[in-house]
């Protein structure tokens, strides 16, 4: 079983249901129940309106955002609400995110990949494919590939990929944290108060450990696209 930090993810299907609280008060609860008995602690809960149709969730953006900052497992009702979408998967999958379904507690992230593993399937069939048509191409005299031989310069090109990876991901926590900030600072705070509150607050660090510096909240609004005029 799960336990710790959590953030909670509701959904309905109708802007009626949300207001009414059909479907939703029933998934409160169940996780609710399922924190009590398990010592996790809840950290924020989110709640999407959406159509089933609709393939773009961003509240579920907003939850997998939460659970970053705050270091915490994402929480669901009912598996069967989520997993057989695909925008889901694909959102999880590319968050880093765990989490925990109340009425299949053992499916986490494993179940996840089990999915994506059929999406994965339907890849290698096609893959198989374009290798066939690739195939019959030669047999027509058709000249495939290009330089295989130039590894030096393949080679050269791993650091400054790695470099890239590395300040993609900076600039992605810095676009979780940024609205946070804004809001502190928005009300007054001053660089070294918003580190206390996020400290506070339990949102990690850049290096996962530790308190928040107003260096460290300096260094995250002067990430490339953030606005820099910030308070001292």
């Amino acid at each position: 079983m799960a336990s710790g930090k959590f953030v909670a993810y509701f959904r309905v299907s109708t802007v009626r249901q949300g207001q009414s609280g059909l479907g939703l008060e029933a998934q409160q609860e169940a996780v609710r129940t399922y924190l009590s008995r398990n010592d996790g602690s809840l950290v924020a809960e989110v709640i999407e309106i959406e159509s089933g149709k609709r393939s773009d969730r961003p509240k579920l953006t907003e939850a997998l955002r939460l659970c970053r900052l705050h270091g915490a497992t994402l929480i669901i009702a009912k598996l069967d609400r989520l997993a057989r979408n695909v925008a889901f998967i694909s959102n999880l999958m590319d968050s880093g995110v765990d989490f925990v379904a109340v009425d299949f507690p053992q499916a986490n992230r494993l179940t996840v990949h089990i999915l994506a593993a059929v999406a994965e399937h339907e890849r290698e069939m096609i893959a198989v494919r374009t290798k066939a048509a690739l195939k019959a191409a030669k047999a027509r005299g058709t000249k495939l590939g290009g330089d295989r031989g130039n590894f030096a310069t393949v080679r050269a090109k791993g650091p400054p990929m790695s470099i890239a990876v590395r300040s993609a991901r900076a600039d992605k926590r810095a676009a979780d944290l940024v609205p946070i900030i804004r809001e502190l600072q928005a009300a007054g705070a001053s660089l070294r108060t918003v580190a206390a509150t996020l400290t506070e607050r339990g949102i990690q660090t850049p290096r996962r450990g530790g308190s928040w510096s107003a260096a460290q909240v300096a260094r995250v609004l002067a990430r490339p696209g953030q606005n820099t005029n910030n308070a001292s």
